[in-house]
């Protein structure tokens, strides 16, 4: 990144494909699938990020002198705050009783999706300095386009956490939230896993197997091999899921199958049959070294499958591909009692107005602790055995 910050320009764009692939993938790199031209065009081209779910693409793209693309943001400019997983619903009605606008704001994120990786893409930096220097560039960028757009905020959600601390002496407040995710220690087997667990966990996993395997078939389909029945039905239990969550539909049926076209084996469906009848799937992505779950569905009541699919199929689909963890989404802390482990996500925001700054600065300094206590208090009850416990 070239230290003259001043000789960067920002652009912005309303659709991805006004950006060369190689280009953005230059910058964001292969090892989150979340963040790749293939995965962002597909939202688009479905349907499913746009007008009609009000995240209006607005890419951005940092260019040197020489007009060579050196960093880019998913970035969408927003009505509302839904889809995001990270709430600023409270911040957002603070400032509007007080006469102010929240919205629309500025989102660098990936809709719909509570993935933590990269936001503010840069291309490959010869050291942690450079990299620093290249978030701080964007940054700036970012907030003089909010600034000329006249528009409230600009809010990066699940980045990681060396973006998060670039951001944060870069001005920006720093929030931190909490998911469960499995680490792959090693283990030859999903024995070998549950191996790991004291013997009350595991007798509890094993029979929570034992049971949602009952007169079905489990399989875990990939790319290709997923055919379009399979997609239809999974987008029937897709829209299941949303309408016993009084939610929004927001992916298409377009979304699942063109998502398979683009990103091949990256996308993997653990699939539950009943006489060769599709009744329950989990959608993931896989990474370089990650398998990130995504959407869970079934049509009727099938004790523990959730768990099956969601959880235990992954496990084991990661084990086999020697994955070294699973990402698998939001909230949830029955997980932890599968071997799912509270880790923080982090997320920086950059405020125009001074007194909605602190406001909420003040909100997330409280916040950061109880976040840090939960999480303390929820490392107390690991399932694992009393040897490991602290590994």
């Amino acid at each position: 990144m070239p230290d003259g910050a001043a000789s960067l320009t920002l652009t912005l764009h309303p659709r991805i494909c006004e950006i060369p692939a190689a280009a953005w993938d230059a910058c964001a790199g292969e090892q989150n699938p979340f963040v790749s031209h293939a995965f962002l065009s597909v939202l688009e081209e479905s349907g499913s990020a746009g007008a009609r779910t009000g995240w209006l693409p607005q890419h951005a793209v940092l260019r040197d002198a020489s007009g060579r693309i050196v960093g880019v943001a998913p970035m969408y400019a927003k009505s509302h705050s839904y889809g995001e997983y990270v709430f600023d619903h409270g911040w957002a009605h603070a400032f509007e009783r007080a006469g102010g606008a929240y919205y629309p704001k500025l989102q660098v994120a990936v809709p719909f999706s509570p993935v933590p990786g990269p936001r503010l893409l840069m291309r490959v930096a010869t050291s942690d300095a450079d990299a620093g220097v290249g978030v701080a560039a964007m940054a700036r960028a970012l907030e003089e386009a909010c600034r000329r757009l006249d528009l409230s905020s600009v809010h990066v959600t699940f980045c990681r956490e060396a973006e998060w601390s670039a951001l944060g002496r870069a001005g920006w407040l720093q929030r931190t939230g909490m998911q469960f995710h499995w680490h792959n220690e090693g283990y030859a087997s999903f024995e070998d896993f549950l191996a790991a667990l004291s013997s009350r966990k595991r007798k509890t996993v094993r029979r929570e197997r034992r049971e949602a395997g009952l007169g079905l078939r489990l399989r875990a389909l990939r790319g290709a091999e997923i055919e379009p029945r399979h997609w239809k039905a999974f987008y029937g239990f897709y829209t299941a899921t949303i309408d016993r969550k009084w939610g929004s539909a927001y992916l298409t049926p377009r979304f699942f199958p063109l998502l398979a076209e683009r990103l091949g084996d990256k996308v993997v469906l653990m699939l539950a049959e009943r006489s060769g009848e599709p009744v329950a799937g989990a959608l993931n992505l896989m990474g370089a070294d990650t398998l990130y779950g995504r959407n869970w569905g079934c049509r009727g009541e099938w004790p523990f499958l959730h768990f099956e699919l969601c959880y235990y199929q992954a496990i084991e689909f990661a084990i086999a591909h020697r994955l070294k963890r699973i990402e698998a989404g939001a909230q949830g802390q029955h997980k932890i009692q599968r071997g799912y482990l509270p880790e923080q996500t982090f997320s920086a925001h950059w405020i125009a107005h001074p007194g909605l700054r602190r406001a909420v600065a003040d909100f997330l300094r409280h916040e950061r602790v109880e976040i840090a206590a939960d999480m303390a208090a929820l490392r107390e009850h690991l399932p694992f055995r009393a040897d490991e416990a602290g590994e």
